[in-house]
């Protein structure tokens, strides 16, 4: 007689307010939908529909110019937890960290990174200037604000790549970022002040393999699987970066194998030590919820830190969420976690909360075993979307 299996306790059906830019509403269903039609609101389509699947009453919110929404259906509808999915207000990034704020000042729980994090995080020179003095491998660099003359200093060397000093999702990265001149440099850092409208950074380049690492957790993290973005058939002329078209640009990617997948050949130490550093970079800059760090591994086996990305894209195809998958966990269960990070973090600041279901939102913290994952191939690129 076989042994009946210990199914584990259905989550407290929780009232959800999902919040989202208004161009990411997602329709109840995506049939009749075209690819390129399903990336735009994909996140959204599949948090919504996964919540609702585990039982929790779901309403969507677009919001991006008035804060007084948000505020109405908290007075209102009383959610229990907020589902943050919003990156941008007013169509400026830097002022996600805003919004965050504001559902602290409204005492209700919200997922994903608290606003100081998201700030910490957003500055890269600041982020990389805080993680150097805890010793952690980073490439040396320059910031060039707009309207200040480009001048190199005598102790940053070519190679350097040149990018934004606070976009992300590789906008204005391209082939032509990474230079080897004076003159270069100046064209490179005239095209992101004029195109991308921040200041800009040169940083040492690094030859070597683009590394990214989940962190899932408040106070105890749990570290998922090491991925790596795979360049596939790209031309060996070609420096292997993530750029803009790399990342965006899906006939790109199918042309050329570009996947990404767990991360191959790395000795025991050295995965410990990448998954380590993501631990102790999180720890640093603050971040809690989830986040995703992204390093380039050079030929000599340095794990250099890139950025901090927190609250990553988290599609079921995105990278954080096959990583975890990878290491056991559906993508139900992530989501679940996600909720319940997010209310034991309001309980331990003292906010009105109730329980999600089964423990803390803290267990497993620790790196767990990897199982068979393959490389998945890249999601569409969709608009807006940074991290």
């Amino acid at each position: 007689m076989t042994r009946a299996r210990n199914k584990s306790p259905r989550p407290k059906s929780l009232r959800v307010l999902v919040l989202m830019h208004p161009d990411f509403m997602p329709p109840d269903s995506a049939e009749g939908y075209s690819e390129k039609e399903i990336n735009v609101w994909k996140t959204e389509y599949d948090v919504i529909h996964t919540l609702r699947g585990l039982g929790h009453e779901v309403k969507p919110l677009g919001v991006q110019y008035e804060l007084k929404p948000i505020r109405d259906e908290v007075e209102t509808w009383k959610p229990h937890v907020v589902f943050n999915l919003l990156e941008q207000f007013h169509g400026e990034p830097a002022y996600d960290q805003n919004v965050a704020s504001y559902l602290e000042l409204l005492r209700v729980p919200y997922t994903g990174c608290n606003p100081r994090g998201l700030m910490l995080a957003r500055g890269k020179a600041l982020s990389k200037k805080l993680l150097a003095f805890h010793r952690i491998p980073s490439p040396s660099f320059a910031v060039f604000p707009m309207g200040r003359k480009v001048k190199r200093p005598a102790k940053l060397g070519f190679p350097l790549i040149v990018k934004s000093a606070s976009e992300d999702s590789s906008i204005g990265i391209a082939q032509a970022s990474v230079v080897d001149s004076d003159e270069k440099l100046a064209e490179r850092v005239a095209f992101i002040h004029e195109r991308v409208g921040t200041d800009a950074m040169a940083e040492q380049f690094i030859e070597g393999r683009e590394i990214y690492v989940g962190v899932l957790g408040n106070e105890r993290l749990k570290v998922l699987p090491v991925w790596e973005l795979q360049f596939g058939d790209m031309d060996e002329t070609q420096n292997r970066i993530a750029t803009a078209k790399v990342k965006h640009d899906v006939n790109y990617q199918e042309k050329l194998g570009i996947v990404h997948g767990p991360a191959k050949d790395l000795s025991p130490e050295l995965k410990s030590r990448i998954q380590t550093l993501a631990k102790r970079i999180c720890r640093t800059l603050e971040l809690d919820g989830y986040a995703r760090v992204d390093f380039r591994l050079s030929a000599d086996g340095v794990p250099y830190f890139l950025e901090a990305n927190p609250n990553p894209e988290i599609a079921k195809i995105e990278e954080f969420a096959t990583a975890a998958k990878h290491d056991g966990i559906k993508y139900p269960e992530l989501l679940q976690r996600i909720l319940q990070l997010a209310i034991a973090r309001a309980k331990a600041a003292g906010f009105s909360a109730e329980p999600v279901g089964e423990g803390d939102g803290e267990g497993g913290a620790e790196p767990e075993g990897e199982g068979d994952g393959t490389p998945r191939a890249l999601p569409h690129a969709r608009p807006n979307r940074r991290r």
